[in-house]
């Protein structure tokens, strides 16, 4: 008897309730504008918080359109690159011993290839 009650519906796929009398919040377009000059526009509710930076979808950390131009004179540190973080730990001789050091255990087979 279930089986037959059943048939035919979609369950889960599709709402039995309508639209009819619901009224939606009033809404905003926010434009976020990436570095790249990729440009998105975001729906927020009117009362809503927005946040002054959107991750755009190249990576990259997207601002307000027009909020951008006012923090340009920003002074921003430079990243950090994993060369700059060695030579906060070692000088570039250590490193240079290091390094003939490993391609020799490498050519000595102690270190596998991995290919």
């Amino acid at each position: 008897m279930a089986e037959r009650s059943l048939r035919g519906m979609s369950i889960g796929a599709k709402s039995l309730e309508s639209d009819d009398n619901v009224d939606f919040a009033a809404r905003m377009d926010v434009a976020y504008v990436c570095p790249k000059g990729h440009r998105t526009i975001l729906p927020f509710a009117e009362g809503a918080e927005v946040p002054e930076e959107w991750e755009c979808r190249c990576g990259s950390v997207a601002k307000r359109e027009g909020e951008h131009d006012s923090q340009a004179d920003e002074i921003t540190k430079p990243t950090r690159t994993h060369w700059d973080m060695l030579l906060e730990r070692r000088s570039e001789d250590e490193l240079k011993t290091l390094l003939e050091k490993r391609l020799a255990m490498h050519h000595d087979g102690w270190i596998p290839d991995y290919e």
